[in-house]
């Protein structure tokens, strides 16, 4: 194992792919068993620095299921006890915190999250089960360290609040505490995972430009795609979700990075999802690929 192992514990947007009440284009293909796509869990990565002891980004509603499908994460001495040391939230969207309540019977770890993201958790009574639980709050740029020497920092990225929170008139594409990148860093190795931002700003191109790796938002193709496809009546931006194509987009705001630069987060309804479509040549001649369920990245 080298400075930094990274595992995709899950790749899809909420609602995972397929989802469960779908029949768009893409969705279909899934339904019917098409080699050309494969079944994705809601996102999440693992990382460790070798010692057993791992880091879960966002807990996913799919957690308990991704923990049985990821052998490292298996309990494996005594009688109860888990590899996982703790969890750190990137925002408190029901598919990044729902999967907390996997972890509620009685084993200690601490979640790390920002006092936006721990206020939104609080603020639910359910969660008063998790009585192992420790939460230490973090402000953006503010770093810490986590299980194995990995150093970490939480960076603001333009998006909006939680859906279940953000009201009638939702502040779009503005930098808050209540949705962030981290970046993870070891022994001159870096990770940057951003599932969700609705703009590229210069900092995070800069910041981009310094990692090896970079996990990014890659929810929609196109900015109208569920306008489009009939299965919902928001753009991409109005979701607080960069598109990957067109004008503002991803593919062109990110383009010329050196770091090995990867998709999560991608809803359903996003062809990228398709091997050998149209829209995943483009972005894999751009230098993009897609991330899967059970990819490893070795640092």
């Amino acid at each position: 194992m080298g400075r930094l192992t990274v595992i995709v514990l899950g790749s899809a947007a909420g609602g995972a792919f397929p989802q469960w009440n779908c029949r768009c284009s893409v969705c279909a293909l899934a339904w019917a068993g098409d080699k050309r796509v494969r079944p994705r869990t809601q996102a999440g990565i693992a990382v460790s620095a070798g010692d057993g002891r791992w880091t879960l980004i966002n807990a996913s509603p799919d957690l308990a299921s991704q923990i049985r499908a990821t052998p490292t994460l298996h309990p494996t001495n005594g009688l109860r006890g888990s590899p996982i040391d703790a969890v750190v939230l990137t925002g408190a969207e029901i598919d990044q915190i729902a999967g907390l309540l996997s972890l509620r019977e009685s084993t200690s770890f601490t979640l790390y999250a920002t006092p936006a993201s721990h206020a939104a958790v609080a603020s639910n009574a359910m969660f008063g089960a998790m009585n192992a639980m420790k939460r230490r709050a973090i402000n953006p740029g503010e770093r810490f360290m986590l299980a194995g020497g990995i150093e970490a920092a939480m960076f603001m990225v333009p998006g909006k609040l939680p859906l279940y929170l953000e009201g009638q008139s939702p502040e779009l594409d503005v930098e808050s505490a209540a949705n962030v990148g981290i970046e993870l860093q070891r022994d001159g190795a870096t990770v940057i995972f951003v599932p969700g931002a609705a703009s590229a700003t210069n900092a995070m191109r800069e910041r981009f430009a310094r990692a090896d790796v970079v996990l990014f938002d890659g929810t929609l193709f196109t900015d109208d795609e569920m306008v489009r496809s009939g299965t919902g009546e928001k753009t991409g931006r109005r979701m607080g979700h960069m598109p990957i194509d067109g004008e503002g987009g991803s593919l062109k705001m990110l383009n010329g990075l050196e770091a090995r630069r990867i998709y999560i987060h991608i809803n359903n309804t996003n062809p990228i999802l398709i091997d050998g479509s149209t829209e995943r040549g483009k972005i894999e001649a751009a230098g993009w690929t897609v991330a899967e369920d059970g990819m490893e990245i070795e640092l």
